[in-house]
């Protein structure tokens, strides 16, 4: 049974699991403290939670106040984003990655009254502004030698380290009972719950202002669209929770149906972590995924000979099991035989890298190519796609646990209605919502809106910009594009990216670059090609296997140029660029190319925190590099 209802806010569902799901000595996260993995009661964490709510009533803090969060995912961002929710504040969750000027601008925007602070790195950011947010009256480092960054400098607000402040809170908690439970029943479901700032890839950041209902309410239909999620699950959570996609399809669905939090150490130990932690589910984006499939296929091949044979040998049989089980008979005697087979010399131990107990994964923050999901569906790994933005709480479509269409992002959710509209006309071609799913169904193409309960309050001290964004009949314009393929929505690309040649033809760099993206050799790909004859593309080769085939040391990587100039690398992946334009049209096909030595920055501003590229930004940074592509011969074909 599903325990989130229409009346649940983000601070009742710890409270219902507590009463109707677990004990409180049961284990809810799990950290790595040294060397060892540490276990964290619901009781203890409860403490923590109701110190923290004592504290902040105690320095003044009301409903609707906004709080600040600049840290990496653990324990302390929960207990001081549920100490917080409790008491009716707003959390305000900081990307660590920002710069210091975005995060001021989003400080006194925002008026955060508090801001929880990670590291040192990022207490040196925040002291330097600190005095730049006349709203701020508490600096509250989560780390015990704050004072030798804080002692020499004269800060309008009070710093208090987080065990401290939880030290005072216990003091006085029992002083503030009363009014935390009553500020926790006050908490409507149309209460603001966050302000998350959208990096853009244009223009200054955007607080997105959702409410409890929005975030509560996604996670109650999406329970419903993947039942087999149930309350013994153990979730790995990398994502950060700034992030509404790791917030709600980890932290919001765990606080509701008592699963336990996992927080992974960090993006280069994750697999070692998985390997320890064992989950039963994760949340991760495509690029993930990818590196794995990647990493797969090399370990699978490289050695050649009888190993390679048996390893391609497997995903054939693996391919063929999947299409029988998709068309929905059962697989006959010798081919259940060959799965078997398979699943024991090749399968078994991927799987194993994972830890060996995962029911699935669910992919967002992007479409992810449809290879990549049919090779996961092979190895016998259910992969889930989810799509919706943070104005969309997020969700908008999910894919059901028994039926997967690769290469879409699932079915409508409940309660919602999501439309295709012509970009130029603004017709609507479909609307669709859950109960209106059909199998076969498909539409054309157009920009994706939507409007329900999971859109947005709208846009903080921004109502033009809210007025844009959702329109008088109360559709949210996503800027993605997309149409209905087999009932499931099927993301193209986003409006912005779009591309439009000197012949008037649209052209949709995304799957474009997907197709390329097939290839080992080449990591990542920024088409360009608007009013232009011809695409080209700046390509961001694999690291790992350029080093490999030519025997590169890292320091070639920390050359001053740029771009790597090197013709026989240039050819090698030229080989690629060839072989895969043939699966594209004419017109959508690279016509010249360079490489660039190191990916592209979030420190240089080339690419949002949530890695998706700035297009302005790249074309205006390598404007002569682009020239270049167009006056010289064409490398490629």
């Amino acid at each position: 049974m599903n325990p989130v209802t229409t009346k649940s806010t983000v601070p009742s569902l710890i409270r219902n699991t507590v009463a109707n799901i677990h004990p409180d000595t049961d284990t809810f996260l799990i950290h790595k403290v040294g060397n060892e993995w540490a276990e964290i009661s619901y009781r203890e964490a409860l403490t923590k939670i109701d110190a923290i709510s004592a504290y902040m009533l105690d320095i003044g803090i009301k409903k609707g106040d906004r709080l600040a969060l600049i840290i990496e995912n653990g324990p302390d961002y929960v207990y001081y984003d549920q100490a917080l929710q409790q008491i009716g504040a707003v959390n305000t969750s900081i990307y660590p990655t920002l710069s210091e000027t975005d995060i001021e601008y989003i400080l006194n925007d925002s008026g955060a009254r508090t801001i929880l602070v990670g590291n040192p790195f990022l207490l040196r950011k925040i002291i330097k502004i600190a005095n730049n947010c006349p709203e701020l009256i508490r600096i509250i480092p989560a780390f015990d030698d704050f004072g030798k960054h804080t002692e020499k400098v004269s800060l309008n607000a009070g710093v208090v380290g987080f065990n401290q402040l939880i030290d005072e809170g216990s003091k006085c908690v029992e002083k503030y009972a009363q009014q935390i439970a009553a500020c926790r029943e006050g908490v409507l479901p149309s209460d603001l719950s966050c302000l998350i700032y959208t990096s853009g890839t244009t223009g200054t950041p955007k607080g997105v202002m959702l409410t409890h209902s929005n975030l509560v309410e996604n996670v109650r239909v999406c329970l419903d669209q993947i039942p087999v999620i149930d309350e013994h699950e153990t979730f790995l959570s990398f994502l950060p929770l700034s992030h509404v996609f790791e917030r709600t399809a980890t932290y919001h669905v765990c606080l509701a149906k008592g699963c336990k939090i996992a927080f992974a150490q960090s993006l280069d130990l994750l697999a070692k972590n998985m390997g320890e932690v064992r989950p039963t589910v994760m949340n991760c984006v495509p690029r993930l995924l990818e590196r794995i499939h990647d990493k797969a296929m090399k370990n699978g091949t490289s050695a050649g000979g009888a190993k390679a044979k048996i390893f391609l040998w497997a995903l054939g049989i693996g391919r063929k099991y999947r299409l029988v089980h998709e068309d929905g008979k059962k697989a006959g005697f010798i081919l259940q035989q060959q799965y078997n087979l398979a699943e024991k010399l090749v399968f078994s131990k991927i799987k194993e890298r994972t830890g060996g107990r995962l029911k699935f994964m669910i992919s967002g923050g992007g479409a992810l190519p449809k290879n990549i999901g049919e090779f996961f569906g092979d190895l016998g790994i259910k992969i889930l796609e989810g799509f919706g933005l943070t104005e969309t709480s997020p969700v908008m479509a999910v894919t059901e646990y028994h039926r997967q269409v690769y290469g879409t992002v699932g079915r409508t959710i409940p309660g919602i209605e999501v439309a295709i509209q012509n970009v130029e006309t603004a017709q609507i071609y479909t609307i669709q919502t859950y109960e209106s799913f059909k199998e076969d169904f498909q539409s054309e193409e157009g920009e994706i809106i939507v409007r329900g309960h999971c859109v947005m309050k709208g846009y903080w001290n921004k109502p033009q910009e809210t007025a844009v964004a959702i329109d008088k009949d109360g559709w949210f314009h996503t800027g993605d594009i997309g149409r209905y393929f087999k009932g499931n929505l099927q993301i193209t690309d986003r409006l912005k990216n779009m591309l439009v040649n000197a012949y008037g033809k649209n052209v949709y760099p995304t799957p474009i670059e997907n197709t390329y993206l097939k290839s080992p050799k080449i990591e990542g790909m920024f088409l360009v090609g608007d009013k232009r004859e011809y695409i080209t593309a700046i390509v961001i080769p694999a690291r790992e296997t350029l080093q490999e085939t030519f025997n590169l040391s890292n320091e070639y990587f920390e050359k001053p140029d740029l771009f790597i100039d090197d013709a026989e690398i240039i050819e090698w992946i030229g080989q690629d660029i060839r072989k895969f334009s043939n699966e594209l049209a004419k017109f959508e096909r690279i016509k010249n190319f360079k490489v660039k030595r190191n990916p592209f920055s979030m420190d240089e501003g080339e690419i949002t925190p949530t890695m998706k590229a700035k297009r302005k930004v790249i074309e205006k940074k390598y404007a002569d590099a682009i020239e270049e592509m167009y006056l010289q011969e064409a490398e490629v074909d």
